[in-house]
């Protein structure tokens, strides 16, 4: 395999992942400021499966998709209304995310133990970027923006977190055992 179908096969994943965070965008369970949604699951999974510059390549193309106005977001939204209204820090906020986890990954190891502790990080990442989007979006004091945008969100997203860990490990591991992951350089030797 070259270099350059390695790379087309990563995008062509990347985009499928893409596809996939606007399909769990979908479940959600409304609250009042922000809903609970599994963004941050399939977030989590892309990154644990792709690693930072895919994961971070999927999470764009997401948001790309949602700015351009196809209904991506939560509760079927789109457009630049979402990612600059109340939710759109933590919209925002899935880039440096899919970066954390899918670095800590490639530097620590792809294990289910780095793999829940890098989903829990990245937790905290897109929860403290939409929550400081709250505070002034909103013009919320810290503490309501906390209340509102981080407290409700931290049992759920332990969850996720540790879903998105367990099952982005066991699907990379199956990935790369039929060779879908493996990376270019790895091949040509």
């Amino acid at each position: 395999m070259t270099e350059s179908s390695y790379k087309l096969r990563m995008m062509i994943i990347s985009a499928l992942f893409a596809a996939i965070i606007g399909v769990f965008a979908q479940v959600t369970i409304p609250l009042p400021l922000v809903p609970i949604t599994g963004q941050t699951l399939a977030i989590g999974l892309a990154a644990t499966i792709l690693g930072a510059r895919y994961g971070i390549l999927s999470v764009l193309l997401y948001l790309f998709m949602g700015a351009i106005g196809i209904p991506v977001f939560a509760q079927m939204s789109g457009g630049l209304g979402s990612l600059f209204g109340p939710t759109g820090g933590f919209l925002f906020g899935f880039l440096p995310t899919a970066f954390t986890i899918g670095y800590f990954l490639e530097k620590a190891g792809f294990t289910l133990k780095n793999a829940i502790i890098a989903n829990v990080i990245g937790m905290f990442v897109a929860l403290s970027f939409g929550t400081a989007w709250l505070k002034f979006f909103a013009n919320l004091t810290w503490t309501a923006a906390f209340a509102g945008g981080f407290a409700p969100f931290i049992l759920v997203g332990l969850i996720k977190a540790t879903l998105a860990a367990w099952a982005g490990i066991t699907v990379r591991n199956r990935l790369k055992s039929t060779i879908l992951l493996t990376a270019w350089s790895a091949q040509v030797k």
